[in-house]
């Protein structure tokens, strides 16, 4: 009898990654326990602790990294100017919402603005630097608190549905002036 493979690690922690995030995205972060995943995968706890040896934050982190750079993504996919990513990252916010809560809202082991900042995250802020008018750092993050207020607010139905384009283009003229 043939020894069994050692399983690749990278290609279980993508599966694991991506269950916790549709199971997220369906039913809610209060469902993603380590214990749910193991079932939904056929595994054994002890197997997604090898994966993700910080446990259930581990793997939230690893859920808002995807994120990141979906977001990054979906920022370079449209036109180089601000309207267009703005636009952007509210439909990425308002199409994915435990995506953006595990990127923004939950408990996080990630580093931002500093030496350690995961490259996803800074390719997102990059994508929104690049289009502000004087592209500097503080600036960007300016545009980006704007934007995550917009997209925290609007998900939560905390603004009038009906003036999300003239949000948008007041928010535009308030950083371009």
């Amino acid at each position: 009898m043939s020894p069994r493979p050692a399983p690749d690690l990278d290609l279980r922690r993508e599966q694991i990654t991506r269950t916790a995030r549709d199971l997220a995205e369906s039913e809610g972060w209060e469902t993603v326990t380590m214990r749910r995943l193991a079932a939904e995968l056929g595994m054994t706890q002890p197997v997604l602790y090898s994966a993700f040896t910080g446990g259930r934050q581990a793997l939230v982190d690893a859920v808002a990294v995807d994120g990141f750079t979906a977001l990054a993504d979906a920022l370079e996919a449209v036109d180089r100017d601000l309207p267009a990513r703005m636009r952007a990252y509210l439909d990425f916010a308002m199409h994915r919402p435990r995506v953006y809560e595990a990127m923004f809202s939950l408990p996080s082991g990630l580093r931002f603005a500093d030496g350690e900042t995961p490259p996803p995250l800074r390719r997102a802020f990059a994508a929104i630097q690049d289009v502000v008018e004087r592209r500097d750092e503080t600036t960007a993050e300016v545009a980006w608190a704007t934007l995550h207020g917009l997209a925290t607010l609007e998900r939560g139905g905390r603004l009038r549905p009906s003036q999300g384009e003239a949000r948008l283009e007041r928010a535009h003229g308030l950083l371009t002036t």
